[in-house]
């Protein structure tokens, strides 16, 4: 069954110009507390989805796809470059309210958010980082390949591309997935601008947006816990303990078993639990 029914529609909010597409997901009683997500490349809110639903039993979750991805404008004119998409969480934080929300990050969301906590202000009351694009080296030859011809790519026959970001996305995985979990990540990208968008973003983010990161790791002002796929063939989990090394306090890191680097899918009950552990300590 697919996923994509346990989130509301999206609205669209104004972030310096920009369509973002967001949701928020309200509890079901009380509030025990604000809880933001972050998707990474070439994902969208939807990666969330389950544990957004579990949390949203007793958190008021916020979901966002970054501009260039999901259901947010994805135009050529649109930058989506790490360092922007930075200014936006802290600008979209600003806009939902949110003083010391508990942050969620994958991928390339977890630099996002951690640029935004160390060189725009922003402020968490803690942040769990999953599979997270920080460190060097990271890109995979694809990656790199795509960003040096990313307009010729844009080129291909849509049901060629089709098949190629399938295919990508397979690629990230340990535990398979049915291929209408496939489609529900692929979609935003198989129309026309789909297609553009999925190399311009590819082609936009880079290394350079992130050795500054990585270098302030020592500063982070919150609590942090370090989530993994063991078996990640995107980004090895030897990555997240030497994350553990430079972050304040040596958080703990949790390393899953036979997931690989969509962990909020291969793994998401343990997921879910880990976060839920996590919120509840």
């Amino acid at each position: 069954m697919s996923v994509s029914h346990l989130l509301p529609p999206a609205v669209s909010v104004d972030v310096d110009g920009v369509a973002i597409a967001t949701r928020v997901l309200e509890p079901r009683g009380e509030s025990a507390g604000d809880v933001v997500l972050c998707h990474g490349t070439p994902w969208s809110s939807a990666v969330w989805s389950a544990v957004a639903d579990d949390l949203s039993d007793d958190h008021r979750v916020y979901l966002w796809d970054m501009p260039g991805y999901g259901e947010s404008e994805k135009g050529p004119e649109i930058p989506v470059d790490l360092r922007t998409q930075a200014v936006r969480l802290a600008s979209l934080l600003e806009w939902w309210g949110l003083r010391r929300p508990h942050v969620i990050a994958h991928d390339i969301g977890g630099a996002v958010a951690l640029r935004a906590h160390l060189m725009r202000g922003a402020q968490f009351a803690d942040l769990f980082v999953w599979d997270i694009v920080t460190l060097d080296p990271w890109g995979s030859p694809f990656f790199q390949l795509v960003a040096e011809h990313a307009d010729t790519f844009a080129q291909l026959p849509s049901r060629l591309h089709g098949a190629l970001v399938r295919e990508y996305i397979r690629g990230a995985l340990v535990s398979p997935l049915s291929d209408r979990h496939i489609d529900d990540l692929a979609g935003p990208w198989l129309d026309k601008v789909g297609q553009s968008a999925f190399y311009r973003q590819i082609a936009a983010v880079s290394p350079d947006d992130t050795r500054d990161v990585a270098a302030a790791l020592g500063e982070v002002r919150c609590p942090v816990r370090i989530g993994w796929g063991a078996d990640d063939p995107w980004i090895p989990v030897d990555q997240a303990y030497e994350l553990q090394h430079r972050l304040p306090g040596s958080p703990s890191v949790i390393a899953l078993e036979g997931v690989g680097h969509l962990a909020p899918w291969e793994g998401g009950g343990a997921v879910t639990a880990a976060v839920r552990q996590w919120l509840q300590r």
